[in-house]
């Protein structure tokens, strides 16, 4: 307590575990974009708004890239789907470039998890008084891995368990159970 008697409030914050079962393949998935939730440059983007692109590029034709820069290009997006959260993505980097396999094990160490999507606005509508952009049709046409995400909650959440690991796991688990 306080000497004024008002109670102590202690706040909690729990940072993400390091994605440290980063495959052998380097495919992981997140989110690129949250629906509903402001960017830090006051961009929000609205549910649909990726609809029209996806149905006309496809992952193939959206690029993976590091940092945004059309120079470091370091895998290939798998799969895209928005769902009622944002646009969920699953890629792959390719480890026979130098640079994604220092991506793969900055990944795998925890050190770079932000995802970052490079865009067109084809349909926005400005809010005065809040100051915020609503963005209702986007051509995608890149999502990069970026250190620092202008929407911090644009993140790898998973990264594919490596088969080699469950692997080891299932005959150590059934070691126990059956010695």
């Amino acid at each position: 307590m306080k000497a004024s008697g008002a109670p102590i409030i202690r706040e909690v914050k729990l940072l993400a575990e390091p994605l440290n079962k980063v495959d052998v393949d380097g495919i992981f998935e997140g989110y690129a974009s949250l629906f509903g939730v402001a960017d830090l440059g006051k961009d929000v983007v609205m549910p649909g708004a990726f609809a029209d692109s996806l149905k006309k590029r496809g992952p193939a034709d959206v690029r993976l890239l590091w940092q945004h820069d059309p120079s470091e290009p370091i895998g290939r997006w798998l799969a895209m789907e928005e769902d009622r959260r944002g646009l969920h993505v699953r890629g792959k980097l390719n480890l026979a470039v130098e640079r994604a396999r220092e991506i793969h094990a900055l990944m795998r160490d925890g050190g770079v998890d932000g995802l970052s999507i490079g865009f067109r606005v084809e349909r926005a509508r400005a809010e005065r008084p809040t100051g915020l952009r609503r963005l209702e049709r986007l051509d995608l046409w890149e999502i990069s891995v970026v250190t620092f995400p202008m929407l911090p909650g644009a993140r790898v959440e998973r990264v594919k368990a490596s088969t080699i690991d469950l692997a080891g796991k299932i005959r150590s688990t059934a070691g126990r159970l059956f010695s």
